[in-house]
């Protein structure tokens, strides 16, 4: 045997063996249930023949056989709830095999090499993973009938009656990676379905996967008092014995991942290292057009239609600006994975909108609140509009906080918002150096410290008190007005129209705990304000000085100026907000030809 079907053999076996250990655990828990009835069936038997009798047994008797009963229903109750309880689903787009032969045709062949089952069917999933996922619970229906017979017996001695599992593959892999490349990528993933074909591995997983469910099933709220102590009764003999059997369940995952990786070694190893380094560059490209890019569309009811697609042009504008990656953009000559599907736009619309869905939240379909947005539209549609609520928001709060239009109440009132507003009430009037407050000049006495003070020193004393000075707002108009964009943002989020949720009797998940993964945690509060300055600075650009809104693949929206993407203006926006200091912001705006006192338009 060769050293890499020993590896196979060893990991199987290991499998097998955690496997038995949990499907033990379940027979004593079986054998703990029946445990009452069978003292009870003893009692009564020994009564009847006439060996137990006497008014202690005859006690017994009456004691054991309700509590036996009892145990049974309880029993009976908790197995049925485990058997029938739907376990978690990943939500995913299912792809038929009539919309993607080509894609079926070489897992089939990847199986084959393998000589493992071939998966049952294939679904995206709108991350950067690749997983088997058995949906062959009773609570999900049963299986296609081209599942028992063409599918699952890619060779005689694997075909079977009960279906394989689901191969689950991240849908940016299609886009960006080529056919060799996603094929080693996939290897070590379809040789899982060896192991998961074992009878008692399957039936560890089924265990375990019903446990879960049943304590999903305990914890759902919103029951009467009884309902709520009987799931509480079930959810935690549940509990107890998810806790029995994790560490078995871990070792047999383990055991079957290592059996399966040692099953791969064999097709496209080498390939496959290649392939790896494209699957670190396709999650950073994924994450940076999530949070960048469809998150700002996200937020304002507008998802991306083409989200795949963007992960190539992401990369591609990676490999244009990063040397290291020059190598990358060689291979886009090759024929990409998408081409393996019929309709490579009409999944990635459909992979585009559960994205929307995992990542933030929204309708299950397209409506006037809540409605697709190409690439070529993104600029208009997304960017212009984002910057002018944004300006508006700011101005909203400062019309609240009384704050002039004007510094000069002789000057006239201009006919619409302006950029001078924002920059005479954030512009802090520094005292020059060596100058001391009008208190200081009246009480000399309360001058810098005497040096051997020991605020003075770099003792722990003034230490500590500078950095508590240095950590405080320099401008109370600064935090005043962070202030209020947070509370109007608050407010604007509690008066919004809860998403359309699907029906639960037929969603795949849990649409409640949507979104299911948050992209970022929220913004402090002076990157709310910088953001919303840098907004009203970009009103101004495109209202002014002739500038036009841009989509950046890597950085999100994007200021263009004479047909240049403006880079420079984030570290000026900062110095005003943070340092109460316009200048640097103002000598940017008239060298860009941008008149900060003229009205904007805003929505």
């Amino acid at each position: 045997m060769t050293g890499t079907g020993m590896g196979v053999e060893a990991g199987a076996q290991a499998a097998r063996s955690r496997a038995l250990a949990v499907l033990r655990i379940r027979s004593r828990a079986l054998a703990v249930a029946l445990l009452p009835a069978a003292v009870a069936v003893i009692l009564l038997a020994g009564g009847s023949t006439d060996h137990l009798v006497g008014p202690f047994w005859h006690a017994a008797r009456w004691t054991m056989t309700p509590v036996a009963l009892l145990v049974l229903l309880a029993a009976g109750a908790i197995a049925l709830v485990v058997a029938r309880a739907r376990p978690a689903v990943s939500p995913t787009v299912p792809i038929a095999e009539e919309s993607a032969p080509d894609l079926y045709r070489m897992v089939r062949d990847l199986a084959d090499r393998l000589d493992v089952p071939a998966p049952c069917a294939i679904a995206l999933t709108p991350d950067c993973d690749s997983w088997l996922e058995d949906r062959t619970h009773p609570a999900h229906g049963p299986p296609p009938a081209a599942d028992r017979d063409e599918i699952a017996g890619v060779r005689g001695a694997h075909r079977r009656t009960a279906a394989a599992p689901v191969l689950v593959i991240g849908s940016p892999f299609l886009w960006w990676m080529r056919v060799g490349e996603l094929r080693a990528v996939l290897a070590p993933v379809v040789a899982g379905t060896g192991p998961s074909a074992h009878p008692d591995i399957a039936a560890a997983r089924r265990f375990v996967r019903g446990l879960d469910a049943a304590v999903a099933v305990a914890s759902t709220p919103g029951r009467c008092p009884l309902t709520r102590a009987v799931c509480a009764s079930l959810g935690w003999v549940a509990r107890l014995l998810l806790r029995s059997c994790r560490e078995h369940a871990a070792q047999m995952e383990r055991g079957v991942a290592a059996a399966a990786s040692e099953r791969a070694q064999a097709v496209d190893y080498g390939l496959r290292i290649v392939a790896q380094e494209q699957v670190g560059l396709a999650y950073a490209g994924w994450d940076r057009l999530l949070t960048r890019v469809a998150l700002p569309a996200w937020r304002m009811g507008r998802w991306p239609s083409r989200l795949d697609a963007g992960v190539v042009a992401a990369l591609t504008e990676l490999s244009r600006r990063d040397r290291l990656a020059e190598g990358f953009a060689s291979r886009l000559g090759e024929r990409p994975a998408c081409d393996l599907l019929e309709e490579p736009g009409t999944v990635d619309g459909a992979a585009s909108l559960l994205a929307a869905r995992l990542f933030h939240g929204g309708p299950a379909e397209p409506g006037p609140d809540w409605a697709p947005v190409d690439w070529d539209e993104y600029p208009e549609e997304v960017v212009d509009r984002k910057w002018r609520t944004d300006a508006a928001r700011l101005h909203r709060v400062l019309d609240t906080l009384g704050v002039s239009s004007t510094p000069d109440p002789a000057v006239e009132h201009p006919d619409g918002p302006t950029l001078s507003r924002i920059l005479t009430h954030l512009s802090t009037p520094s005292l020059p150096p060596n100058k001391r407050s009008d208190a200081d000049c009246e009480n000399p006495s309360q001058g810098p410290p005497a040096p051997e003070d020991e605020t003075a020193m770099d003792g722990a004393g003034g230490t500590i008190q500078a950095e508590a000075e240095a950590e405080e707002p320099e401008d109370e108009r600064t935090a005043t007005l962070t202030a209020g964009l947070t509370a109007e943002l608050a407010r604007e989020e509690a008066t919004a129209t809860p998403a359309e949720r699907t029906d639960p009797d037929t969603a795949l998940w849990d649409d409640a705990t949507l979104p299911l993964f948050p992209l970022q945690p929220p913004r402090t509060a002076r990157e709310l304000l910088a953001d919303h300055v840098t907004a009203m600075v970009c009103c101004a650009a495109m209202d002014t000085a002739g500038a036009t809104p841009g989509l950046d693949w890597l950085d999100g929206p994007s200021l263009l100026i004479n047909g240049e993407r403006a880079t420079d203006l984030t570290p000026r926006v900062l110095s005003l907000v943070e340092d109460g200091d316009p200048a640097p912001l103002r000598t940017w705006l008239l060298e860009s030809g941008i008149r900060p006192e003229k009205p904007v338009r805003l929505v």
